[in-house]
Parts: C-alpha cells; sequence; structure tokens
C-alpha cells in the first residue's frame, strides 16, 4: 500500500514465533534490502488488529495466534485492541517519511510461510545465533527485538 500522509503513516509489525522451535519469521524486503518482521500499513478503513491480521496472511500466509494480550472487559462500542509490545517512529527511507509503528507477538501454528514474491526477496525462520550474524543486513532496533522476543517466548 501506498503512503497514505506525506509526513507520518501507521504501521504494524509481528514478530511470529515458529511453532515447536526458537525461531522468528522475518522477510527480506524487496525495496528496503533488508530482513524484517511481517508487517505493513495500517488502511484507512481498518484498526491495528485488523491490519495486523491481513498483513501476517498477506505477507506470508501463516495462521497465528497471538500473543500479546487486550485489556479485559466488555463495553458498550467500544472494541479492546492488542497491546503492542514494540512501539516506535522510524524513518522510511530518505524522504523525511516516518513510520509510527506498532509491534505484536504471536506463534505460527504452522512452520510453512509462503514468500509473498511482488514484496519480498525471502523468508526464513531465525535462531537467536542466526540473529546475531553480522553478514546479515538486519538493523539493530530489529536484531534486538527479535532476540528479546526469542528469549521471552522460547
Amino acid at each position: 500500500m501506498a503512503h497514505i500522509h506525506d509526513l507520518i503513516d501507521y504501521t504494524v509489525t509481528c514478530f511470529i514465533m515458529h511453532p515447536t522451535e526458537a525461531k522468528t519469521l522475518l522477510i527480506d524486503h524487496k525495496i528496503l534490502n533488508m530482513w524484517l518482521p511481517v508487517g505493513g500499513h495500517i488502511e484507512l478503513n481498518e484498526d491495528p488488529d485488523q491490519a495486523l491480521l491481513r498483513e501476517v496472511e498477506e505477507e506470508c500466509g501463516l495462521p497465528i495466534r497471538p500473543l500479546s494480550t487486550r485489556h479485559d472487559g466488555e463495553y458498550e462500542n467500544v472494541k479492546m485492541l492488542l497491546r503492542p509490545e514494540i512501539v516506535d517512529i522510524h524513518s522510511f527511507g530518505d524522504s523525511g517519511h516516518r513510520h509510527v509503528n506498532f509491534g505484536y507477538y504471536a506463534r505460527a501454528l504452522s512452520a510453512e510461510p509462503k514468500l509473498a514474491h511482488e514484496e519480498h526477496h525471502d523468508i526464513k525462520w531465525f535462531t537467536a545465533e542466526e540473529l546475531r550474524d553480522p553478514l546479515l543486513n538486519i538493523k539493530p532496533a530489529i536484531r534486538d527485538s527479535a532476540l528479546e522476543f526469542l528469549k521471552k517466548f522460547s
């Protein structure tokens, strides 16, 4: 999806745990040429929970069980959303455009992701040791968040 706003857009990302092993899923993004968690823009007609499920389906096709939690309670005309594990703002390219990102945790219910050929070069499950490989183009914020996720849920 193209940017909605000139200066800042809202996005979701999801660190997904392998169903049986201590590994997390990353995609090799075609435009940015780096390894990232699954994710993308929150569209105008979506809330963050809807965007999360749509992006996971579009980018890897895996069924997931969210590990992020939501506030208990039911209220008239109020939908309690999943609580992001990570909230950040980062630059997208050199244009000055930025993304406010809501990052979530989930466990995959299948170990067979599908590559979104139009958006990614590759898709791969990473162990903690592999995430630390200096030859891979994984930004420190992504690597550290992925390592924290693996430590918490494996």
